[in-house]
């Protein structure tokens, strides 16, 4: 009797089998390790920031069934989802809260990574899309402060955009094409809301796949001096690592919902071009420590004026941090250079004290 080709065994998987290369993922996944050594607690930390990029995308997604972009409507918009939509008031705070927590991970995770130069040979472009990726959370941060049009997210903007017109050749044009005018209005609400939503997490989802891609091609990087100095162990990705990954989800959205529940997001006064801005006005703490560094610089250094150079200085410290991997040439094989090190560690001790004196209780306003 003939043997019958070509007809698929019925049933979903079977249908998807024949489409997709499902078997191929399975294999991979099984055989997916994760290194056990002393620095693995690290690991943790890309999961947990993918796990609140996407507590981000679903309260985003509820907020904006509600949310009006105008200047006449966003901030009524915003107070009636506190008010009256169910669970409003718990949703936005969520959202304010893992998107506080969400630039927290990112850092601790940019600078362990740093650290333990993990960036090297092959490394090179997940080190660059990881940095990619940060700089696209500030930026999501900064376009999203200003969507419920509150007094102190206008004025914060207004400074921040004021910032940006220092850069040099480019600055007024880039203050106009933020702002979308001379000046933070209306235009400029909805032009940030359109980045918020749209522009930015088009931009997120192509960086984050290519970084994603990269970090299952080339795997968790293993320290030098683990390596040598201890034998190679590894865990099972499916179930093990997996498993302690989901627990620690988990336990950051009961930090969440604590956050949320105790400390709900308050909404302030609605914005009034015309009033006065208020006393002590700063933006939020993931940029007080550029804010502090440039109230320290003089009005002008020589011929320049001292926001210029502010601005210089850290738009060269963005440029040489995206290209650590290309500048340190020790191989992977080799310990981890002193100097880098030396660079890495100055870096967080300078943040951490700007951003301490930014916000000291004791500290006058100059």
């Amino acid at each position: 009797m003939e043997k019958v080709v070509g007809i698929p065994k019925p049933g979903i998987r079977s249908w998807l089998e024949e489409r997709l290369p499902l078997q191929s993922w399975q294999e991979f996944l099984h055989k997916k390790e994760v290194p056990i050594h002393r620095h693995t607690l690290w690991y943790y930390l890309g999961g947990m920031t993918l796990f609140l990029f996407g507590v981000q995308v679903v309260t985003g997604i509820l907020l904006l069934l509600y949310y009006r972009p105008s200047a006449e409507e966003a901030f009524e918009s915003v107070q009636f989802i506190m008010a009256e939509v169910r669970f409003g008031w718990l949703v936005r705070s969520i959202h304010s809260w893992s998107a506080n927590l969400l630039i927290a991970t990112l850092f601790i995770h940019m600078f362990s990574v740093f650290l333990l130069k993990a960036y090297r040979r092959p490394r090179e472009l997940t080190w660059v899309t990881g940095v990619l990726l940060l700089f696209l959370a500030l930026a999501f941060g900064f376009s999203g402060y200003l969507l419920p049009w509150n007094k102190l997210a206008y004025f914060a903007t207004k400074v921040g955009s004021d910032i940006a017109g220092a850069v040099p050749l480019i600055g007024s044009f880039l203050l106009r094409f933020l702002r979308g005018g001379d000046d933070v209005t209306g235009a400029t609400l909805t032009r940030f809301f359109g980045f918020h939503v749209a522009i930015l997490p088009a931009i997120t989802t192509l960086v984050l796949g290519v970084h994603l891609l990269l970090v299952q091609i080339h795997g968790m990087s293993v320290p030098v001096g683990v390596a040598q100095s201890s034998p190679n162990r590894a865990m099972k990705f499916i179930p093990h690592f997996l498993l302690r990954d989901i627990l620690g989800w988990l336990i950051a959205l009961a930090v969440l919902a604590a956050l949320a529940a105790l400390f709900p997001w308050e909404l302030g006064e609605k914005a009034d071009p015309f009033a006065p801005a208020p006393a002590g006005i700063r933006p939020e703490w993931y940029y007080l420590f550029m804010f502090q560094t440039l109230k320290y610089i003089p009005s002008h250094i020589l011929f320049i004026e001292g926001e210029t150079v502010g601005v210089v200085a850290f738009a060269l410290g963005v440029i040489f941090w995206l290209l650590v991997p290309f500048l340190d040439r020790q191989s992977a094989q080799e310990r981890r250079s002193p100097f880098f090190t030396a660079i890495g560690i100055v870096v967080i001790i300078y943040i951490a004290v700007m951003t301490i004196l930014a916000i000291a209780p004791w500290r006058s306003e100059p």
